[in-house]
């Protein structure tokens, strides 16, 4: 462990190796908000490989950011980069009220103190949102401590707007007409109906379900399998764990369309509040010409309607079947990589993309009144 205190403005920065419980009681108040960013959905890609830098204010001991970091790239160049269980949400723990000046600090390798070389001398955040207070005050922080930080496009998500679909109603007359007409041909080949997972309900038997639905899908049938979710014990086991977090077996649900008692389609989502996120979806290729895989989203949105959510936020890529669902472009998303040395950051840039420039003094005070109140 390392610590050290910035006595001018009574910060105390330490690096602890693992997940501490910390990172639980800053997610609740999160900058960007994303309350089930917890330690067991940061731990779950590689649970005991974990280092975890904390900034305190030492006046009220409150944490002010947590930055979880686990192993990236060959071991030789000591990268590491901010896990999580799902791509598209990897980003460091910022609390409202944390200052750029203070997380600079927290960032500064220049200073004297070991916390902030626990991060290696390049370290990797994202994809993250573009357009969020936290990834501004991040950068900028950065920036002010000394670091390069290259950026490259990482897509675009494309969101539903759920209060505007529960207006008009949900699914419209003709989807709504084909819909009935495929589970009339599901009926003639035998019993359909829906198993709903959340919480206490989650258990292995069920993940090994969904593993057997992707095994039985283009993914499983056309690709090495690594973009699956559930087909391998491997990919099992990081979910297992963050399901081990009660907090987030709540968040997290699978709706599952049965067959009699074979499974052949689900949607796996995770809610945040007023969001939806679809994190994954498959479906049996020897059933899809009876449109299974669209039963299940649009069984999922409709779910979501009534919860009350507000956005079903279905991430990037793949925007046919998107757009049909209504989705429209919502925000863009950045990969980022924060690099120590100039000379490393021109070689790496050529590869990753190109150094965001140096936040003027004007944008420095407006992220710092972001952080201020959120």
């Amino acid at each position: 462990m390392y610590e050290s205190r910035i006595a001018a403005d009574r910060l105390t920065v330490t690096a602890v190796e693992g997940f501490p419980p910390e990172i639980d009681a800053l997610a609740a108040r999160n900058l960007a908000g994303h309350s089930f960013l917890r330690a067991a959905w940061y731990a779950a890609p590689a649970p005991s490989e974990g280092r975890t830098l904390l900034l305190r204010r030492e006046a009220d001991g409150a944490v002010l950011a947590a930055i979880p970091t686990i192993p990236f790239g060959p071991a030789m160049a000591r990268a590491r980069k901010v896990p999580g269980s799902y791509w598209p949400l990897r980003s460091p723990l910022i609390a409202p009220d944390c200052t750029v000046v203070e997380l600079a600090h927290a960032l500064d390798r220049r200073l004297d103190h070991g916390a902030a070389r626990s991060l290696g001398p390049v370290w990797r955040v994202g994809p993250a949102r573009t357009d969020v207070p936290a990834t501004t005050l991040l950068i900028a922080a950065a920036q002010l401590a000394g670091w390069s930080v290259l950026a490259r496009p990482a897509g675009t998500s494309w969101v539903i707007d759920l209060a505007a679909a529960r207006t008009r109603g949900w699914p419209s007359a003709a989807s709504a007409r084909k819909l009935r007409a495929a589970w009339r041909k599901l009926e003639s080949l035998g019993t359909p109906h829906w198993r709903h997972v959340r919480g206490r309900d989650w258990n292995s038997a069920v993940l090994e379900d969904l593993g057997r639905i992707e095994a039985q899908s283009w993914i499983g049938q056309t690709t090495d399998g690594s973009g699956a979710k559930f087909m391998t014990p491997a990919q099992r086991a990081l979910w297992r764990h963050a399901l081990s977090d009660p907090v987030l077996a709540q968040n997290l649900s699978a709706t599952i369309l049965m067959l009699d008692d074979r499974p052949i389609a689900f949607s796996f989502d995770l809610d945040d509040g007023p969001v939806q996120y679809g994190i994954a979806g498959s479906y049996a290729d020897d059933l899809k010409h009876l449109g299974i895989g669209k039963l299940a989203n649009y069984r999922a949105v409709e779910d979501a309607i009534a919860d009350g959510q507000s956005v079903m936020d279905l991430g990037v890529g793949d925007t046919g079947y998107k757009r049909m669902m209504g989705a429209v472009a919502g925000y863009d998303m950045t990969d980022l990589l924060f690099v120590r040395s100039g000379p490393a950051a021109a070689l790496l840039a050529k590869a990753w993309g190109p150094a965001l420039p140096a936040p003027s003094p004007a944008a420095l005070a407006i992220t710092s009144e972001q952080a201020a109140h959120g």
